[in-house]
């Protein structure tokens, strides 16, 4: 789900926001935000991932074997495919790894979660 900008949002479960207070010794409490409080995506950031070395060899050398593959000499077309070949494993993580959807909701009674994966939230 991607959530958008000005599309009202209710959390999805009740959401803890501190860890327990303590002034003095004496556990004070938390705070937390009951599931159904409602708000208003502020922004929404997409956080793409960065491509290692490896993922950026992959790139070139399987589009270069792509677009020429079929003219190289036998012996050096094989060596490109191994190496292609060796560098799979890099692509396909990086494949499976989706980029990170975070938001920043204003709620309706007056606080601004920022910075929450967009899970949090069903849309309103």
């Amino acid at each position: 789900m991607t959530l958008k900008e000005g599309q009202r949002v209710v959390l999805a479960a009740d959401t803890r926001l501190t860890e327990s207070a303590e002034v003095s010794g004496v556990v004070v409490g938390f705070l937390s935000l009951a599931a159904g409080t409602a708000g208003t995506v502020e922004q929404v950031v997409v956080d793409h991932q960065e491509e290692s070395d490896d993922v950026r060899e992959y790139e070139r050398l399987k589009s270069l074997l792509d677009a020429f593959g079929r003219e190289m000499p036998t012996e050096s077309r094989k060596q490109l495919e191994e190496k292609v070949g060796s560098l799979q494993p890099a692509w396909t993580a990086f494949q499976e790894r989706a980029p990170r959807v975070s938001v920043r909701v204003r709620l309706d009674n007056g606080f601004i979660l920022d910075g929450a994966h967009e899970d949090v939230f069903l849309p309103a």
